[in-house]
């Protein structure tokens, strides 16, 4: 056991050694239309990845129109004017790729993975879907019946299925992020064909776009298929909506018990943190390690393994563009009361709080961290989001290759002090999920 940690030990220190020391070249450029564009060149396999990801997301909709976000990352593979409906996923899987599509609350993310030779594929399909999308009532119909049965099989009929959208609508007041990108089924229902014909001309635009490449590709022939392709799309003229609005400061705990169709009780705290370009962001993304992060970690070990009171815990950091959560969630074991658990979970808190890191635990953080961001880069996917997430939310592609050492610049009194100043109290939202059958 031990010659296979140091085995798994070294193999790391390689990886980060290589990532740090190899920096990750990119080039990128705006179209007159406003479309920018980031270019990564791999050849190590022939893989290319084509994504967009358009700064659109559930915050950017209206209270009476919830679900905008999402049901737009649904209808936009209903065809263009060029491609007949359901011929985006059969043109895809012939040339032998992949794609796909997911929503948050700050943007749209679309993408093909394809062999390199079927980039102009990948390029094409994209400007199509940005210039000539199909949107019509056929195809607003049709979608609205898969977005409803989403809805249900992912939230709805799902146990702890709600977390999210219950943990989001206690925390916000004011701030758009008071909903989830899932949306309302009533009101995609009661939207017209004119507001989603709205909807589209107004963001999926190439000014409110990234174009994000990355494989086995020649920059120059790259460059003369984007112009080919994107150079003719007209650039957006409508205004784009960016809340500006400021949560007010929470200064009193909310408190919601859920009854679900779930078998053991959970509770849920969730905690106002600050946005994820802030510095606090990778002390709290090393806080959450500290929690959660594998066996040895400190719920874990203690509510799990030790007291036994708690089946799992997990954390999770909400980083958001705009000032987000903190979840944590853990399940209660058998017989074991949701009050009980929350004071154990409480108790850890309190503990993080108290008693300095040691040295032992903090190092393990680090290489959690190092180990998690080259896992990141090992696919050309993950590479073309995360430069154009860099772009699009802190305005520094470059990001890529800097911010390893941001976070080996957090240090251990860091976390500790991130710990008393968000995760207190009257910041948090308090969620005790119990069983339906318990409900009087």
């Amino acid at each position: 056991m031990k010659k296979l940690f140091i085995t798994l030990f070294l193999l790391c220190g390689g990886l980060l050694g290589q990532a740090q020391s190899n920096k990750l070249t990119f080039t990128e450029y705006d179209l007159d239309n406003g479309l920018h564009v980031i270019l990564h060149q791999d050849k190590s396999t022939p893989i290319v990845a084509v994504s967009v990801m358009y700064h659109v997301g559930s915050k950017n909709e209206q209270p009476d129109r919830t679900g905008f976000a999402h049901f737009f990352e649904h209808l936009m593979f209903s065809g263009t004017e060029n491609i007949a409906p359901g011929q985006f996923a059969n043109l895809v899987q012939q040339a032998g790729g992949e794609h796909n599509a997911n929503t948050t609350q700050d943007r749209t993310f679309y993408y093909e993975v394809l062999p390199s030779n079927q980039l102009a594929l990948g390029l094409w399909l994209e400007a199509e879907r940005m210039r000539s999308a199909k949107i019509d009532k056929a195809a607003i119909d049709i979608q609205r019946g898969v977005v409803k049965e989403e809805k249900k099989q992912r939230i709805d009929n799902q146990p702890y299925g709600t977390i999210q959208e219950k943990a989001f609508a206690n925390a916000f007041t004011a701030h758009p992020y008071r909903w989830v990108p899932i949306g309302s089924d009533q009101y995609i229902d009661q939207a017209t064909l004119e507001e989603f014909i709205d909807f589209y001309k107004t963001y999926y635009v190439p000014n409110n776009a990234v174009l994000s490449i990355s494989g086995d590709i020649d920059i120059n022939q790259t460059r003369q298929l984007i112009q080919k392709y994107f150079g003719p799309i007209t650039r957006g003229t409508r205004q784009i909506n960016r809340p500006n609005v400021q949560e007010p400061q929470q200064t009193a705990e909310k408190r919601e018990i859920v009854f679900d169709e779930v078998q053991l009780p959970a509770v849920v705290q969730a905690y106002h943190i600050p946005k994820q370009n802030s510095p606090d962001a990778y002390a709290l993304s090393m806080l959450t390690a500290l929690l959660t992060g594998g066996e040895s970690a400190r719920l874990t070990k203690a509510l799990v393994d030790q007291q036994q009171i708690a089946a799992y815990v997990g954390a999770i950091p909400m980083q958001l563009e705009d000032p987000g959560l903190f979840l944590m969630f853990a399940v209660a074991n058998l017989g074991k009361e949701p009050e009980a658990l929350e004071q154990a979970v409480d108790a850890e808190i309190e503990r993080v709080k108290k008693e300095p890191l040691t040295e032992r635990e903090f190092q393990k953080l680090r290489n959690q961290v190092e180990t998690g961001l080259v896992q990141q880069y090992t696919t050309n996917l993950g590479v073309a989001e995360q430069l154009a997430n860099f772009y699009m939310f802190y305005n520094d592609t470059n990001l890529v290759n800097t911010e390893l050492q941001k976070y080996l610049n957090v240090k251990k009194e860091d976390i500790t002090r991130v710990a008393n100043q968000y995760l207190t109290k009257e910041n948090r939202v308090v969620l005790h999920y119990l069983p339906r059958a318990n409900q009087r």
